[in-house]
């Protein structure tokens, strides 16, 4: 296992696989990939990265975008790497659960994360830009059936969604997913910003009533996250609760690191000076040893960033 200077094993990869999307979700921080500049990973790059990973300890791989969906390869990416892994995820926005969550998890794909902003049509097309939300929840109800655990993301955002937490976790116990209140995230330098305090919605209190009314609590390793078990009138909801703004604990318990879809490894989201760039090596003949120190290099640059 890869440890940075601060101790953190890196257990983990999130993998971007591309920078387009078919939604236009307003507050969208592009895995901080700040701007799309196309010179996606072709399948077999992603494979091999991702069997080195494999070699020197990782063996979770979250795959995200993006809309990773929107590739016409993203069957054959599934398929290539999961071999190497013992848990492969994804992020997606759902629009093309439906049709993809069957064919999905036959590939290898274990779990999901959807996005999941609002049940109210309008607030939806508000924060995504498009009138899917029926589409979405019609992709939740295949995604359950065959990927387990099928997550909700849901980005709290104040005088949008803030009025629907307890909404939404009625509807995760209702179906039988997770539910992930999530805060919205920015660097430091945008933290001032008129946006970010008009839309910033502190999960503190929240969690706060959800250890409340939970019959039960655990923590997850990857950020000190706290789980709650709460009861609703459709049976037991599980709740985590994503708090990353001013959050020393949470950065001190960050075990992934990321890859940018243009081929860089990038050490933390709210960064953007930490880029290492593997692949130009990669297509320029580098042996995967050579590779394996890149990505050795990168994880010794890791840091906190709430310190």
């Amino acid at each position: 296992m890869l440890y940075d200077r601060f101790g953190r094993p890196v257990t983990n990869l999130r993998i971007s696989l591309t920078q387009d999307c078919n939604f236009r979700c307003f507050f969208c921080h592009r895995e901080g990939q700040r701007f799309n500049v196309g010179n996606e990973m072709t399948p077999e790059e992603i494979e091999r990265l991702v069997r080195i990973a494999s070699h020197l300890g990782i063996k979770k791989v979250k795959l995200t975008g993006g809309e990773p969906t929107v590739r016409d390869d993203i069957l054959e990416i599934v398929e290539r790497i999961k071999p190497y892994v013992v848990d492969l995820s994804m992020t997606t926005n759902g629009s093309r659960l439906k049709e993809l969550a069957k064919p999905l998890a036959k590939a290898g794909l274990d779990r999901v994360n959807v996005s999941l902003h609002s049940l109210k049509p309008d607030v939806y097309k508000r924060i995504t830009g498009v009138d899917m939300l029926e589409t979405v929840l019609e992709g939740i109800e295949e995604a359950v059936k065959y990927l387990s655990p099928v997550k909700l993301n849901m980005t709290v955002m104040k005088g949008l969604n803030e009025g629907e937490i307890w909404d939404m976790v009625d509807f995760a116990a209702k179906t039988g997913t997770i539910l992930q209140l999530i805060e919205l995230e920015a660097p430091r330098e945008m933290t001032k910003t008129t946006f970010f305090r008009k839309y910033f919605y502190p999960l503190k209190h929240v969690e706060r009533e959800l250890e409340k009314r939970a019959v039960e609590t655990r923590e997850r390793r990857m950020h000190r996250r706290k789980k709650y078990f709460v009861p609703t009138d459709y049976g037991i909801a599980e709740v985590e609760v994503v708090r990353a703004m001013h959050n020393t604990v949470f950065c001190a318990n960050c075990t992934r690191l990321r890859v940018t879809s243009n081929g860089m490894f990038k050490t933390c989201l709210l960064r953007n000076d930490d880029l290492i760039n593997f692949l130009s090596a990669m297509r320029n003949g580098a042996s995967d040893a050579e590779i394996a120190e890149i990505f050795k290099k990168a994880v010794l640059m890791r840091e906190p960033y709430w310190k």
